[in-house]
């Protein structure tokens, strides 16, 4: 028949297509595919250079990447250069003064008890010589009670015993003596003056190297005073002994400072593209080691970028695998259609892949010919335009890493977001019509918005670019959508005849009335051939009303009735003039005859390798419909009821919208053609009471048919119908025919 059959008809297909795990294999195979095409494009790049060689091209870091050695060494730096930080401590000038006035105090505690032992003494001794004078012989009182005098001595051991350890350390016996000697007024006189000078030098700050010369000081302020110079020696023991250092290096406030300029210096980075070795450079070791940190010197397997890349790959694919069976498209449940998805795919990629390779070559902006919008356009004309849409962003991501081989990084975003436009827009343009002329318009549209991109990326780089350079991108970007349009056109028969897809180009060569099959239905049931193109034009319009295909509806009622030409005489519309054969056999004969026809004509169908869509309806128009006519007249000339099963088509169900709408088009129309002198009202009611009748038998639980559209259904059918079965006006020649065969008709 000179026919190619598409894949579906393939036995090796046939046998592996309804696996568990063909999808699985086939989102696999995407993956390895994707994964092969990008493994060269993340192999990380080395050189061979030598320090003190010179450099024959530009080097530029291909990561970005903290340089630790250089960051330490300006930490260390920073580090050192805060110097020891002193802090004075004002609370020492407070502890020496309570220092100093502890002594003070002590010795007048000291002098008390002395005062206090010499009164008793001499209270003892006034006593004893009142018992002399009273000749008192027998008295509680003798010399020996009386006590000695507490010397200087154990003057200054009990000072001693009462003051600080530290001080009675630093204090010699001969200041203590001297100020135990002291009277009340000078020894308070002292002790203001010793504090004042303390406390005056002390208020300054003092470190170790002035503390001398701060007690020198304080010690001609105690000289200078107007105290009994008796004390003079004592007071500058006390003075030099209360002066200390208060500016005193802090350990921690150091450390402090230090930390918080540690923490200052920022990281010393190697940005991803910063050139690190200019062409004709002397490598110096310093440059050496940048190269060696950002891995352009390994001598060793390096698997981070491959374990990378194959995460990347496996998110996308899983992202892709979960869209697809979430998304309702065709994709969702036909493998064959998938493994399409597999092939445009792969061919798209394929194709930047080769592209890709034209970046070794001078001529600018000769990567932006991609033509990737081939991709998406083919999907969006075979599959759906949701599945195109979300393919792009697919296609943007392997795009940016495909033309990285001018980029200094793993991704290059420029081409990224060229391509994820460039993709965008065929699809945005197609996804309300696919004719041819619309292809070729898309491809200009594609090649415009590819000019725009271009403009926006040159724009952001604020770089400086001829006219020369400027042409070239823009050429390239306009030429791109042209042959994306060219391949979409050129690749399209093709997918369509390799995977049976059912494109409006392939329906509308099925739909031609020299095509063999309709040639037969013509030919052997011209009755079933008048009855399919009736159909056909209330499906069609029908389908449009709810946003169906109606293309695909007219031509399958074109061939929905196919199998009548098995067996034309036993369907009405073609018995003329002859007897009704169901006259003569039995109502359960008559039902398989019946029956038999959509089958009959799916098998033709089968043979021809017709689009299975176009089967689906053929198989699938009566549903589980009850041929009630037959039934009836079983149940009259039987004596025992029948079940209703028998005498239903064993279906399936319809699938689809085009399939159900074909189904109600095909009842209304023989319903119709029975009808006797057809109005408006009657039609109307007849359409309605078809559609309630199906509804309610269950005919559509199949389909996604809402009852809003059932009612759009309906009036389309309704305005088709009363367009054919208008009111026709009788011209007067036609009236007196008329007249004249009513005559002829009486007479006789």
């Amino acid at each position: 028949m000179g026919k190619r059959p598409s894949i579906d008809y393939q036995n090796w297909w046939q046998n592996i297509k309804h696996h568990r795990y063909i999808r699985f294999f086939l989102f696999v195979l995407i993956g390895v595919i994707t994964y092969g095409l990008l493994v060269t494009n993340v192999i990380p790049e080395t050189l061979e250079v030598e320090p003190g060689s010179i450099s024959d091209q530009d080097i530029r870091s291909p990561i970005t990447i903290e340089h630790k050695t250089e960051t330490e060494r300006l930490k260390q730096l920073a580090y050192e250069s805060i110097g020891p930080i002193y802090t004075k401590k004002t609370q020492y000038v407070e502890n020496q003064i309570a220092r100093i006035n502890e002594i003070f105090q002590t010795i007048r505690q000291v002098q008390r008890e002395v005062s206090e032992r010499i009164d008793e003494i001499e209270a003892l001794e006034a006593e004893l010589e009142l018992i002399a004078e009273e000749d008192v012989v027998d008295s509680s009182i003798t010399e020996e009670d009386i006590p000695n005098e507490i010397t200087l001595e154990e003057q200054v051991e009990r000072v001693r015993s009462i003051i600080a350890r530290q001080t009675r350390e630093e204090i010699s016996d001969e200041t203590l003596i001297t100020l135990l000697q002291a009277s009340p007024e000078n020894l308070e006189a002292a002790q203001e003056t010793t504090a004042s000078a303390i406390y005056d030098a002390m208020n300054e700050e003092i470190n170790m190297d002035r503390t001398e010369e701060a007690k020198n000081e304080a010690e001609r302020k105690v000289v200078n005073s107007a105290v009994d110079s008796s004390l003079f020696r004592s007071m500058i023991e006390l003075v030099r002994f209360g002066i200390v250092a208060n500016y005193m290096l802090d350990d921690a406030a150091t450390e402090e400072a230090r930390n918080n300029a540690v923490d200052a210096v920022d990281p010393v980075m190697i940005r991803e593209g910063q050139l690190l070795v200019e062409e004709g450079q002397m490598v110096t070791s310093e440059t050496y080691n940048q190269l060696a940190l950002v891995g352009l010197l390994d001598d060793h397997s390096n698997v981070y970028p491959f374990v990378g890349l194959a995460i990347i790959v496996i998110l996308l694919i899983s992202m892709l695998a979960y869209y697809l069976g979430d998304a309702k498209t065709s994709l969702q449940t036909n493998n064959t259609h998938l493994l399409m998805y597999v092939v445009i795919y792969t061919l798209t990629l394929v194709i930047l892949k080769l592209i890709s390779f034209a970046q070794i070559s001078e001529v600018t902006g000769v990567t932006y010919i991609v033509p990737v919008a081939m991709g998406t356009m083919l999907i969006t004309i075979l599959l759906h335009s949701r599945v195109a849409l979300f393919t792009a962003m697919i296609f943007s991501i392997v795009a940016s890493v495909i033309f990285n081989g001018q980029s200094s990084g793993i991704l290059d975003y420029s081409h990224g977001i060229y391509v994820f436009f460039s993709s965008v827009a065929g699809v945005f343009f197609l996804s309300r019509s696919n004719k041819v002329f619309r292809i070729l318009q898309a491809g200009l549209f594609v090649g415009a918005l590819n000019v725009l991109v271009i403009i926006a990326i040159l724009l952001l780089r604020s770089g400086q670019f001829g006219w020369m350079e400027i042409s070239f991108n823009l050429g390239f970007g306009f030429l791109s959508g042209f042959i994306a349009a060219v391949l979409t056109l050129g690749l399209l028969p093709f997918l369509e005849a390799a995977f049976g897809v059912l494109s409006t180009t392939k329906l509308i060569e099925l739909s031609n009335p020299n095509h063999p099959l309709l040639r037969k239905i013509l030919l052997e049931a011209p009755g079933t051939y008048h009855h399919s193109v009736f159909v056909a034009n209330l499906a069609e319009g029908a389908c449009e009303a709810v946003g169906a295909n109606g293309l695909l509806a007219r031509v399958g009622a074109y061939y929905h009735d196919l199998g009548k030409t098995k067996r034309p005489h036993f369907f009405i519309e073609n018995q003329m003039k002859i007897d009704n054969p169901h006259d003569k056999i039995s109502p359960q004969l008559s039902k398989t005859i019946i029956i038999a026809h959509p089958y009959d004509g799916v098998d033709m169908l089968k043979e021809y390798k017709m689009p299975r869509e176009i089967i689906g309806i053929a198989e699938q128009h009566h549903g589980t419909t009850l041929l009630k006519y037959f039934y009836f007249k079983a149940m009259q000339n039987g004596e025992k009821e029948i079940p209703e099963e028998e005498f239903r088509y064993p279906g399936p169900k319809a699938q689809s919208r085009e399939a159900a709408i074909v189904g109600i088009a095909d009842c209304v129309e023989a319903a119709v053609r029975s009808m006797n002198k057809p109005s408006s009202a009657k039609i109307e009611a007849l359409v309605k009471k078809i559609i309630t009748d199906r509804l309610e038998d269950g005919q559509f639980d199949e389909c996604d048919l809402t009852l809003k559209e059932l009612n759009k259904i309906a009036k389309s059918i309704c305005e088709t119908l009363q367009g054919t079965f208008h009111s026709r006006i009788e011209y007067p020649d036609e009236v007196d025919e008329k007249i004249e065969d009513e005559k002829k008709e009486g007479d006789q």
